[in-house]
């Protein structure tokens, strides 16, 4: 299969959207969510999206109703995501466990999984019609905390679009949900792993002390107005596997050439996206590294079956001029350094600064936001016909803040080979640069080739489509 045309388009039908209750009845109560969870940058709605094969043995099965049938049954265990978020004094944010439900679409849509071709990575074609924005739904407080939509294919596969409130829970969290939901629709009548609130894990100490630097939130004034809207901007989605990662070790002295995937990639990306946007050589640029804390945390662990927020931002910082002109080494070392800053003090400290500083939001202006989910296990939630051809990001740049973030998420092209798909969404002449740039990182595996890694147009390693 080819990978789709940009212009891939195909009509969706919805039945009218419901209110997806517990099966039975729950309690009605007050549960703030933790210090970590309420902060503003975590204050909007994220996209997940699953493509599932058609599986013979399932015939017969109606994934929808199937799905619906599971998450009413689900929610009983979960019942704080059928409830709606209220927020009191100080922005301390709670959750009123009402029971009143979780937005369910059924839909079908008149496409084959083939036609969206072999290499399925974000963007993709009709995203706003596989996760409908229900209106009067979207909002953060007051608002249902969680959409499902599940789209029928006419070969017989289906889409799980998902969208979620950021404060209720990380990937992490998220894939425990949906996986207690998967294991519910093939027939278990509890989750294998029963959820534990324990957000009071990471609120902020009485009284709050902040111990360490937070420059991932310092206030930054955009006066050169860099914050360009989403749609205005060009989404691409690319491809890094075995090749691509030797390539850019090769540009590292000897003694980092073992550093991880994540780092050498992240080191990468910030500075091509930086020589892409062109700031003042003397400007300030950082890339925020989402680091999960889970393993960090041992005074007291978070307990099992938690699924709350439980990932800090730190920040590598760098003069633009610094980070363009110098190797990757320089990049790479500034990234390993923020990574590792991450421990159980640090997330106490960043929770006793969101009470004393009103719970800011995180850095965006000449920032750079990078997810791992390469180990979230999205694509691995069985609902009954095995795993996602594709499971992950519905879309790069999203945020409270559009056009800032990218997710790295595991992937297999059509050649067979694993890998991370990156979506990244820059301006149109930034996109050109940026592609230019990381094409020249490449150049040794392109060059062994004899073809361009990532050609600029119509790209067989990622695909352009229109949101």
């Amino acid at each position: 299969m080819a990978p789709p045309p940009p212009s891939l388009v195909f009509s969706v039908r919805r039945s009218p959207p419901e209110l997806v209750a517990p099966a039975t009845p729950t309690p009605h109560e007050f549960k703030p969510l933790s210090d970590i969870d309420d902060q503003d940058g975590l204050r909007f709605q994220i996209p997940v999206i699953q493509f599932y094969k058609n599986v013979p043995s399932m015939n017969g099965r109606d994934p929808a109703k199937v799905i619906k049938a599971a998450l009413a049954k689900t929610l009983v265990f979960y019942y704080p995501f059928a409830g709606r978020l209220r927020e009191g004094a100080g922005r301390k944010l709670s959750v009123e466990c009402t029971g009143e439900g979780v937005v369910f679409i059924e839909a079908d849509a008149d496409v084959t999984l083939r036609e969206f071709g072999d290499a399925l990575q974000p963007p993709f074609p009709c995203l706003e019609e596989l996760i409908y924005d229900v209106p009067g739904a979207g909002g953060v407080l007051n608002s249902p905390l969680l959409l499902v939509q599940v789209t029928r294919l006419k070969c017989g596969g289906f889409i799980f679009g998902l969208r979620l409130n950021h404060t209720m829970a990380d990937a992490a969290g998220l894939v425990q949900f949906m996986t207690a939901v998967g294991e519910v629709a093939r027939g278990a009548h509890a989750p294998s792993v029963l959820p534990v609130w324990g957000r009071e894990v990471l609120n902020a100490r009485d009284p709050p002390r902040v111990t360490r630097t937070h420059h991932e939130y310092d206030e930054i004034a955009d006066t050169k107005n860099t914050i360009v809207p989403l749609d205005e901007m060009d989404h691409l989605s690319f491809f890094f596997g075995a090749d691509e990662f030797a390539a850019l070790r090769r540009h590292l002295p000897p003694h980092l050439r073992r550093c991880s995937t994540f780092e050498v990639l992240t080191a990468a990306l910030w500075r091509c996206r930086t020589i892409a946007l062109r700031p003042d050589p003397e400007e300030e640029v950082r890339v925020l590294c989402i680091v999960n804390s889970r393993p960090k945390l041992r005074h007291p662990p978070l307990p099992a079956g938690f699924y709350g927020n439980a990932f800090a931002f730190p920040v590598a910082l760098a003069a633009a001029g610094d980070l363009c002109e110098n190797p990757l080494s320089y990049a790479l070392e500034l990234v390993k350094a923020a990574k590792n800053s991450v421990d159980q003090e640090y997330m106490k400290s960043v929770a006793d600064m969101m009470v004393t500083k009103g719970r800011p939001h995180f850095a965006v202006v000449r920032s750079y936001l990078v997810s791992d989910l390469t180990r979230a296990g999205i694509g691995d939630v069985d609902f009954g016909w095995g795993k996602a051809v594709y499971g992950g990001a519905a879309k790069g740049g999203v945020g409270a803040i559009p056009g800032v973030a990218s997710f790295y998420i595991p992937f297999r092209n059509g050649k067979g080979e694993d890998g991370i798909v990156v979506p990244f969404c820059l301006p149109a002449a930034a996109m050109e640069i940026f592609v230019k740039e990381l094409n020249g990182l490449l150049k040794e595996k392109a060059e062994e080739e004899e073809r361009p890694l990532i050609p600029a147009k119509k790209p067989s390693t990622f695909i352009i489509s229109a949101l």
